[in-house]
C-alpha cells in the first residue's frame, strides 16, 4: 500500500509537470533560431509601421534560478531576431550585452552565436557571426560590455542570435518590454528564485502597458503555490518607442518590468524576514562603504598644499570656488561615471586622474577639512533614467553638496570647460541622494534655475547687388557658453569659421575672433564678419527681407499633431537679438512688422518683437524666454501654437521702396 501510494503521489509529480511544460509550450510562440524563412526576408516594411527602419520580428527572453550544488545561478536565455529595412536600420545589426563583477563574483556570456541571413538570386545566404565582431570593454570598476557586430549586412537583412547570461547574484536586471522599433512577438517567461519575495513594477511612465500572467506552479498534491513566482508577457505587434523632440531620455518612457528583492520566503510561500531594499539601508552601506563614505574622510593627501592655496582666504564663497578650481587643475576626470570610488582620494589626487567619484568625494573632504558641511550626492544621469524603488544599482554618479547659511550649494569638479558651480546637464535628472556623514540621507532637487542666455548683436549693410553683409558679435553664459566651448575645444580658428559657415546655412564668414575660451568665470565672445549672397529679394523698385536673416528660426520641431511626451529643455534660457540695419541709399521704409508680445501660460514662456525706423537705420530688438523647461503633454498644443507664432513672426518680412 505503502509503495502504492508513493507510485500515486509520483504519478501526480510527472503529470502536474507535464501538464506545466504543455501549458507553456501551447501559449508560447517559439520561432526556431537559425530557420529563417523567405517570407521573413522578402518582407520589406512593416505593415503595422511604414516608417520603420528596422523591426524585431521575435524576442524571447526567459529567466530562471538553479542550484549547481554550490550555489544558485541565474541564467538568462536571450533569442532576438531583428529585419532590417533599409540603412537607418543597420544599428540593429550590433547589440550590446552589460555584465556585473564584484570581488568575488561575476557574471558571464555563454553560447552566444548568431548570424545575418540575406536572399541571393531567391536562395538563403548565410554569414555567421566569428570573433572578429565580438568586443569586450571596461565601463567601470565593476561593469563591463560585450558588443558584437554582425557581417554582411545590407537592405532586407535578418539578424538572427541568441546568447546566455549566467549570475551567481540574485537581483534581476529590469526586463525590456518595448523598444524603438517595432516588435512583432515578444516571449518573457520568468520564473524567480524559490527562497526569494519579489516586489515587481512596470514603469508608470510608459504610454504602453503588456498584459502580465501569473500561472503560478504546482505543488506535489497539485496545487498552485508561490503565485507570483513566475512571470509570464506574450505580446503581438508591440509599438515602438518613438523619440519626439525635445524628449530628453526617452527610455524614461519606456515599457520594462523592474524586480526589487523584498525577503525570504517559508516553505509555504508565506514572507519569513523582510530584506527589501530602502533608501535608509542604501544610505547606510553607502556611509560605511570603504570606496564611498570612507574616501571623504581622507584628508592628509592634500592638506599641505590646501593650506598655501587658503592662505588668508576667509570668504565661504571664495573657498568654496578656489577649492573647485584647484580639483579641476589637480585630477583629470578619466571620462568614467560610477556610485564608488575608482582609484580612491589618495591615488587619483597624487596621479591626478580619477572618475567621477574620486573627483567629487576629494571635493567633500576638502571642504569638510575647512569646516563646512559638504556631502556627496548620488544621483542617475539623464541616460540612466529614474530608479522605480530604491536600489542603488539605479545610481550611477557622485556630486558634492556643501550648505552654507541655509542654501545648498551643488558642484561637480569634472568638467574644466565649466564655470565653478554649474552642474553639467547629464546630472541635471529629478532628485539627489544626499548621504550625511551620520549614515542618514535626504534628497535635494537637481533642477537649476540657472538662466542659459545667448545675445546676438548684429549690424547689417545691404548692397547694391541686393547682398547682405556686416558683422556678429555674440555673448554666452551658463550653459550657452559651457557648451560652446564644448564644440569648439578641438577646433582651430579655420575649423571654427568652417563650422558656423555649415551651420547659418549660405553665408562667407572671415575675421573670426573668439575671446574668453579658457576663462570658464567668463561670458563667451565670438565675433565675426559675414557675407550674405541672397537674402535680399529684389522685385521692380522694392526689397523684400526677413529682419533676422541667418539667424532666425526657420522650421519648428515640433510638428506632431500631439505628444506622447514632455517637452524637456532642460534648462531655462533666453535668445536675445539687437538687430541695426543701415538703410540703402535711395531708399525709404514701406512697411515694417509691427511690434508685439505674446506669452504661453502666465509667463512660462514669453516673446517680444520690437522693430523701428532710427534715422539710417532699421533696429529690431527680439527675444524669446523659456522659463520653464519642462512642457508637460496636456500642454503641448498650447506651447506648439506659441512657439509656431515666434516663428511665423520672425519670417515677416520688411519692404523697402525707392523714395
Amino acid at each position: 500500500m505503502y509503495l502504492l501510494k508513493l507510485n500515486l503521489i509520483k504519478m501526480k509529480k510527472i503529470l502536474a509537470s507535464i501538464l506545466i511544460v504543455s501549458f507553456f509550450l501551447g501559449n508560447s510562440q517559439d520561432i526556431e533560431f537559425g530557420k529563417v524563412t523567405k517570407t521573413e526576408l522578402k518582407e520589406a516594411f512593416n505593415p503595422q509601421d511604414s516608417t520603420a527602419n528596422a523591426t524585431i520580428l521575435y524576442r524571447k527572453e526567459t529567466i530562471n534560478f538553479s542550484y549547481n550544488g554550490v550555489k544558485w545561478i541565474q541564467k538568462r536565455d536571450v533569442h532576438v531576431r531583428v529585419k532590417i529595412y533599409n540603412n537607418d536600420g543597420f544599428s540593429w545589426a550590433t547589440d550590446k550585452i552589460i555584465l556585473f563583477h564584484n570581488d568575488y563574483n561575476e557574471e558571464k556570456i555563454k553560447n552566444l552565436e548568431g548570424a545575418t541571413y540575406n536572399l541571393i538570386n531567391g536562395e538563403v545566404e548565410k554569414k555567421s557571426l566569428d570573433k572578429s565582431g565580438i568586443f569586450e570593454e571596461k565601463i567601470t570598476k565593476n561593469l563591463k560590455s560585450i558588443s558584437f557586430t554582425f557581417p554582411n549586412v545590407k537592405k532586407m537583412s535578418i539578424v538572427d542570435y541568441k546568447y546566455s547570461v549566467s549570475s551567481p547574484f540574485y537581483s534581476i536586471d529590469d526586463v525590456e518590454l518595448q523598444f524603438t522599433i517595432p516588435v512583432k512577438i515578444l516571449d518573457v517567461y520568468i520564473s524567480t528564485h524559490k527562497n526569494l519575495k519579489y516586489n515587481k513594477i512596470l514603469n508608470p511612465k510608459s504610454n504602453y502597458q503588456p498584459t502580465i500572467e501569473y500561472p503560478g506552479l504546482s505543488n506535489n498534491k497539485g496545487f498552485q503555490t508561490n503565485y507570483d513566482r513566475v512571470v509570464k508577457i506574450t505580446e503581438n505587434n508591440i509599438p515602438a518607442l518613438k523619440k519626439e523632440p525635445f524628449s530628453g531620455n526617452i527610455n524614461n518612457y519606456k515599457a520594462t518590468l523592474g524586480f526589487e528583492i523584498a525577503g525570504t520566503l517559508t516553505n509555504s510561500g508565506g514572507l519569513s524576514r523582510d530584506i527589501s531594499a530602502s533608501w535608509e539601508k542604501i544610505s547606510k552601506d553607502f556611509s560605511e562603504n570603504k570606496w564611498f563614505g570612507e574616501q571623504a574622510k581622507k584628508k592628509s593627501v592634500y592638506k599641505k598644499e590646501l593650506n598655501i592655496l587658503l592662505n588668508e582666504v576667509n570668504k565661504e564663497a571664495e573657498i568654496i570656488d578656489k577649492i573647485e578650481t584647484f580639483i579641476k587643475s589637480k585630477v583629470k576626470w578619466n571620462g568614467f561615471y560610477g556610485r564608488y570610488a575608482q582609484k580612491g582620494v589618495r591615488e587619483a589626487y597624487l596621479k591626478g586622474e580619477g572618475n567621477v567619484a574620486d573627483i567629487n568625494l576629494l571635493a567633500v573632504s576638502m571642504l569638510r577639512s575647512r569646516g563646512f558641511n559638504a556631502n556627496p550626492v548620488l544621483i542617475s544621469t539623464r541616460n540612466n533614467g529614474v530608479p522605480l524603488f530604491p536600489t542603488d544599482d539605479g545610481l550611477n554618479y557622485v556630486i558634492c553638496m556643501v550648505e552654507v547659511n541655509g542654501n545648498n550649494i551643488l558642484l561637480d569638479a569634472t568638467e574644466r570647460l565649466a564655470p565653478n558651480l554649474l552642474l553639467p546637464e547629464r546630472v541635471l535628472n529629478w532628485q539627489g541622494l544626499v548621504i550625511l556623514d551620520d549614515g542618514t540621507h535626504k534628497w535635494v532637487n537637481l533642477s537649476t534655475r540657472t538662466k542659459s542666455i545667448k545675445a546676438s548683436s548684429i549690424v547689417i549693410k545691404i548692397n547694391k547687388d541686393a547682398s547682405v553683409s556686416g558683422k556678429v558679435r555674440r555673448s554666452m553664459t551658463s550653459y550657452a557658453a559651457y557648451n560652446y566651448r564644448k564644440e569648439y575645444a578641438d577646433l582651430n580658428n579655420e575649423e571654427h569659421l568652417r563650422s558656423i559657415e555649415s551651420e547659418k546655412g549660405d553665408i562667407e564668414v572671415s575675421d573670426l575672433e573668439y575671446l574668453n575660451k579658457e576663462e570658464v568665470d567668463k561670458p563667451v565672445m565670438v565675433t565675426y564678419t559675414y557675407v550674405l549672397s541672397d537674402g535680399v529679394d529684389e522685385i521692380g523698385d522694392k526689397l523684400y527681407f526677413s529682419p533676422l536673416f541667418f539667424l532666425a528660426t526657420k522650421e519648428s520641431p515640433f510638428k506632431l499633431e500631439e505628444r506622447k511626451y514632455p517637452i524637456d529643455f532642460v534648462i531655462p534660457f533666453a535668445d536675445k537679438y539687437k538687430v541695426n540695419i543701415m538703410l540703402p541709399e535711395g531708399y525709404k521704409v514701406e512697411s515694417l512688422p509691427e511690434s508685439g508680445a505674446m506669452e504661453y501660460k502666465g509667463g512660462e514662456a514669453k516673446f517680444t518683437y520690437v522693430a523701428k525706423v532710427n534715422g539710417k537705420y532699421l533696429q529690431l530688438s527680439v527675444q524669446l524666454e523659456i522659463n520653464n523647461p519642462i512642457i508637460q503633454p496636456i500642454d503641448y498644443k498650447d506651447f506648439k501654437e506659441f512657439f509656431n507664432k515666434t516663428i511665423e513672426k520672425q519670417a515677416e518680412q520688411i519692404v523697402l521702396t525707392k523714395a
